[in-house]
């Protein structure tokens, strides 16, 4: 074989055995687009979310009974509820809690976290409303009407602070307007929130208090004998929003959706609020 039919003869060799390489390469690079392709066929998992809301104490019974229907309707939203006086949580979000949605017991606290742009303005309405009444330990019978808590018989009378509790701000607002909110000022014991002016009443810590009607009507250990003029204070108004640090707002706006829903405004009434 001469030197030009070897340098043919190699050239051909180099041709072929360059051909062959790229089919399997072309090959292997389908085989490996395939492959992940086909791992990434299966059922899309729906994300576990947990939603933090914050409301006023009196909203505990209610909102602890609409949680477990609405964990039933959203398995895959977990609500912690964190209950308290709405100027306590108010004060919390402002320090930065990790909040999704707030619900008050008064505009004002709402308010001053719209101030802030703390909130989702759009997301803001009002939810429920409320009565204010007189209550006393159940087996009491010498106070009538809300003049009674005058009498010397009468030396402590529960109010919310109403330095940060909405039921506190809304019982001086009528005790002011009667006239009596001077004299009776001395007997005060002041609660954190409207539970624990129920607990005083209850366990007789106080001989009178001023609660919500529907925190009245969680017990049996305590009567009403006044409901108190609605036109001695302003409306009880609770407001509800999604909070803008929240980072599941669309989750949160579907929750208050949820909360004007028929069977979350059923729970709401069976407790005594009145639904918007």
């Amino acid at each position: 074989m001469n030197k030009q039919k070897i340098i043919t003869f190699l050239s051909l060799l180099v041709v072929t055995l360059w051909a062959i390489a790229g089919c399997h390469f072309s090959s292997a690079t389908i085989e490996q687009g395939n492959t992940p392709a086909k791992a990434n066929i299966s059922p899309v998992k729906q994300e576990n979310v947990e939603l933090t809301v914050s409301a006023a104490a009196s909203l505990k019974d209610a909102l602890g009974e609409i949680t477990s229907l609405y964990s039933k309707a959203k398995a895959t939203v977990a609500i912690r509820n964190n209950f308290g006086s709405s100027g306590d949580l108010q004060q919390q979000i402002m320090n930065g809690a990790p909040v999704d949605v707030f619900i008050s017991a008064a505009p004002k606290q709402m308010d001053e976290l719209q101030k802030k742009d703390l909130i989702i303005a759009n997301t803001r309405r009002d939810l429920l409303t409320n009565k204010l009444v007189l209550i006393v330990p159940a087996d009491r019978s010498d106070v009538k009407e809300i003049k009674d808590l005058t009498n010397a018989s009468i030396e402590r009378i529960a109010i919310g602070d109403p330095r940060s509790v909405p039921v506190g701000q809304y019982s001086e607002q009528a005790l002011t307007k009667l006239e009596l909110m001077q004299e009776l000022q001395p007997k005060f014991v002041l609660g954190n929130n409207v539970r624990q002016v129920l607990q005083f009443v209850e366990s007789g810590n106080a001989q009178a208090g001023i609660v919500y009607a529907t925190d009245a009507k969680t017990s049996t250990k305590v009567k009403v004998v006044e409901i108190i003029d609605a036109k001695l204070y302003k409306p009880i108004v609770y407001p509800i929003a999604v909070l803008q640090k929240s980072p599941h707002q669309e989750t949160a706006k579907s929750y208050l959706e949820y909360l004007s829903s028929e069977p979350a405004k059923n729970v709401f009434e069976k407790y005594g609020f009145s639904t918007l």
